[in-house]
């Protein structure tokens, strides 16, 4: 669902079906529907991308006082095209053992604690936060009392937030450790990359070989070579793609987030 809330008492949230698929077409009734007088949005990263190639759904869009943006790292490009068409967005991070988002660009709401480990790793504590989970009371993830260790990895610079990537999805390549969102973010600047999901493909020599799934941007066709080097210049060589899949759309799962494992299955 795209969830369009007003803050004004009395007022019920109007809620975009998007079970058969988003429809950007739709964005201006339902925030023409909204009383205000405070109007948000809460959106996922592809969702954003859609109403942005929408004129009438950019429009609606920048009459709010936000979007809400979370469930998947949002690529840079896509908030500069937002902020340069009006639209306000704030980029949230949390998950359901937080109640949601509990981190909002970077900083934690009032109660919510935030730490990061020697290993990069993220873990999320305050009144947000759950118990644990349910039948499982051993679970590591709430083995230290008043904490949650996430699967994220991240840095905390001056009490802001910033998340590098998911731990679990990490490529191993030849011995040596890439993350795939840090990759991703240095390849959707492509001109030639519209969307970009990286993953870890099994290689008999190296463990892993870096690959990137690729939507292009209209009207280009983008190569190995000049991705390789694009990602070469800002990071190390390991973290260049070594094969490149051009796709029209990038598998999804849950609240927005790219299907790796349906990636890998397919090129592997």
């Amino acid at each position: 669902q795209v969830l369009l809330r007003s803050l004004l008492s009395g007022t019920e949230p109007v809620v975009v079906d998007v079970s058969a698929g988003f429809d950007p077409a739709g964005l201006p009734a339902a925030v023409d529907a909204m009383a205000g007088p405070r109007r948000y949005s809460s959106m996922v990263p592809t969702q954003l991308i859609k109403a942005l190639d929408h004129p009438d759904a950019t429009a609606a869009l920048a009459r709010l006082d936000a979007i809400l943006l979370g469930g998947a790292a949002t690529p840079v490009p896509v908030l500069e095209r937002a902020r340069a068409a009006g639209i306000t967005v704030v980029r949230t991070y949390g998950m359901s053992e937080t109640c949601g988002g509990c981190v909002y660009d970077g900083v934690p709401l009032d109660g919510v604690h935030v730490r990061v480990d020697g290993e990069s790793r993220v873990w999320l504590g305050g009144a947000t936060l759950a118990s644990g989970y349910r039948n499982l009371p051993d679970h590591p993830a709430f083995a230290e009392p008043g904490w949650f260790r996430t699967d994220d990895a991240g840095t905390l610079d001056d009490g802001v937030l910033r998340i590098l990537g998911r731990l679990d999805e990490a490529i191993s390549t030849g011995g040596l450790t890439v993350v795939p969102q840090v990759v991703e973010a240095v390849l959707v600047e492509h001109p030639a990359v519209r969307e970009v999901a990286v993953v870890g493909l099994p290689d008999p020599r190296l463990g892993q070989r870096v690959a990137a799934v690729v939507v292009p941007t209209p009207g280009t066709t983008p190569t190995l070579a000049e991705l390789r080097d694009h990602v070469e210049a800002t990071l190390d060589p390991t973290a260049a793609p070594r094969e490149l899949q051009v796709v029209d759309t990038l598998p999804l799962r849950g609240p927005g987030k790219v299907d790796r494992r349906a990636l890998v299955s397919r090129f592997s």
